[in-house]
């Protein structure tokens, strides 16, 4: 579902999403709200594999909603996503590296955490519509790990490098990395 012709349907919801006004001013002001609509356009067009939830769960995703897109109908595709072992383990890497600055960074870190468990790249796994749009994720949320990352590693891998090394694990691949058609370029020689 992950085609070129889900894109303009996507287009289309992301840009519904970001014409609705946000509940509140700090919603609405908040650096995660275009982030955001990237990431429930993604998963109601059907990219990515976040459950319809995003990996919240209702209450937090029914906040979500109502606070930063308030009237909009997000069903999506109903999906489970793959249950990994060091969700919290990955949720408290990020929540040790937030920004501190907006609310929804918890939300953003559970997201993250949730979609590590899919088979593509990070930004594709979470549904947003390019590379850029995760790096400013991390930039906006979690800056310290963005700033870490200094050899523009795959955001999945680089965060599973943090983990294993806080664990003194030093082998240690992201999940699914063995049947990524990109296998080559995460584990190739580094330049």
């Amino acid at each position: 579902m992950n085609g070129p012709d889900r894109l303009p349907y996507r287009s289309t919801l992301f840009a519904e999403l970001l014409a609705l006004p946000a509940a509140s001013a700090r919603a609405a002001a908040d650096p995660n709200r275009s982030l955001l609509a990237s990431i429930v356009a993604g998963q109601v067009a059907g990219t990515g594999c976040l459950p319809a939830d995003l990996g919240l769960g209702m209450a937090a995703h029914t906040h979500l909603i109502r606070e930063y897109f308030p009237g909009f109908d997000c069903r999506g595709p109903q999906r489970a996503v793959e249950a990994i072992p060091e969700w919290s383990d990955l949720q408290k890497l990020l929540l040790e590296h937030r920004a501190c600055e907006n609310p929804s960074e918890l939300l953003v870190a559970n997201i993250i955490a949730t979609a590590c468990a899919g088979r593509d790249h990070l930004w594709q796994d979470i549904g947003l519509a390019n590379r850029d749009e995760l790096s400013r994720l991390m930039w906006v949320n979690f800056p310290a790990l963005a700033r870490a990352n200094t050899g523009d590693m795959k955001w999945k891998k680089f965060l599973y490098r943090q983990f294993c090394s806080r664990e003194g694990i030093y082998v240690c691949p992201a999940p699914s990395c063995g049947v990524c058609k990109d296998y080559a370029k995460c584990f190739g020689p580094e330049n």
